[in-house]
């Protein structure tokens, strides 16, 4: 539906308000099946957020996260709230997902239960672009609380289906003995993380810390750090997604003049070739460019092409089934809406294109594909 635009979603009332206190003329948008977001802008900024509530837990997030995802086609997904801390991370500060881990999986057997996780990585794009504003401190906005101002940490995150609020329990000592390199904990992150790999949208978790998860949650002092780790999780969080967005918008003109600078282009080389934005056959590198002349079938052809190279790839093992599952039924929706010649058929075709995109953007050879096709397909005839 929406280019340049970054989701951001929350579990909680306090959550939601913390970040809605940064945004300027909120408007309320309604999904067909009765989901409210508000679409905002950053403040002092252009930059959008289309801002939802999801509740908690990580199976209502995941839900929601790809209802958002398919509605807005975002640059990325960022959920944002309040965490525990596992170990000793400061109350107030904000914590960066890395990676997380599902932590209930798991093996029950004779002799014990076996850990058998889940684990999802920040996207690296975003990671270096979640490390510079970090570095660059201008999220901080607010007076500091105490005698410090509040830190970021890169870090893992666990992620489970229960509140943690002790540090002598069973499920306490579990996760110390198998994630005890884990900043956090909370329990929305893993269905976020698996709605953004299964359609290819690029996800941060972004956490300020409320409590020690160590019994002490719900007491006065709990209640008193929530609002603030919370607002600054929203600050560092809306800082990031319009650097997000700023830094897409600079990809998207990079391309858009290389494109009409070059047009279509033939290179020979007696050795390999790897390029961005195209594919190889033999020694010739094609490149394809909008053009007027390009007809529905052309495109079709490249999805073949495309698809038959998904399969490949697939064999062997450069692409996971959750991602060739997920991958296929993108190509089976742009297949569907090729033929439209309405709106809202075009856009669910490029929809579709861009999500793929997203999938296989950890496979150059099949990314740099799908982005010439998206590129070929914008002059369709």
């Amino acid at each position: 539906m929406t280019d340049g635009i970054v989701v951001i979603l929350t579990a909680l009332n306090l959550e939601y308000e913390a970040v809605r206190e940064n945004l300027e003329n909120p408007r309320v948008h309604r999904h067909s099946k009765g989901t409210r977001f508000e679409i905002g802008t950053i403040r002092g900024t252009r930059c959008r957020v289309a801002l939802g509530l999801t509740d908690k837990g990580n199976h209502r997030a995941g839900v929601l996260a790809e209802r958002a995802i398919h509605e807005f086609s975002p640059v990325a997904v960022l959920f944002v709230g309040v965490a525990g801390a596992l170990w000793d991370t400061p109350l107030g500060d904000v914590v960066v997902a890395t990676h997380v881990y599902a932590y209930h999986g798991g093996t029950s057997a004779d002799d014990g239960l076996t850990a058998r996780p889940r684990v999802w990585e920040m996207a690296h794009e975003v990671h270096q672009i979640a490390t510079h504003v970090c570095r660059a401190r201008e999220w901080v906005t607010g007076p500091p609380v105490g005698t410090r101002r509040p830190d970021v940490h890169f870090g893992p995150i666990a992620a489970g289906e229960i509140v943690q609020n002790s540090r002598v329990s069973r499920e306490a000592r579990w996760i110390r003995e198998h994630y005890n390199d884990a900043l956090a904990i909370e329990m929305e992150a893993a269905g976020i993380a698996q709605a953004g790999h299964l359609n290819g949208s690029p996800v941060a978790i972004v956490r300020g810390i409320s409590d020690r998860a160590d019994g002490t949650k719900s007491t006065g002092e709990d209640r008193t750090w929530q609002p603030t780790a919370a607002a600054n999780a929203a600050a560092f969080a809306v800082r990031l997604a319009a650097e997000l967005i700023n830094d897409r918008g600079q990809v998207a003109m990079h391309e858009d003049v290389n494109a009409r600078r070059f047009g279509n282009v033939s290179n020979f080389s007696s050795g390999q070739v790897g390029i961005q934005a195209g594919y190889v056959t033999g020694s010739t590198v094609n490149m394809i460019a909008s053009s007027p002349s390009l007809t529905r079938r052309d495109v079709a052809a490249e999805l073949v092409a495309f698809r038959d190279q998904l399969r490949r790839e697939r064999s062997n093992g450069t692409v996971d089934d959750h991602t060739y599952v997920a991958a296929e039924a993108e190509l089976d929706i742009a297949d569907g809406a090729l033929g439209s010649d309405t709106d809202e058929g075009k856009s669910t075709f490029m929809l579709a294109l861009k999500r793929l995109r997203g999938l296989v953007a950890d496979v150059a050879e099949l990314a740099a594909r799908i982005a010439a096709v998206i590129a070929a397909a914008k002059g369709l005839s």
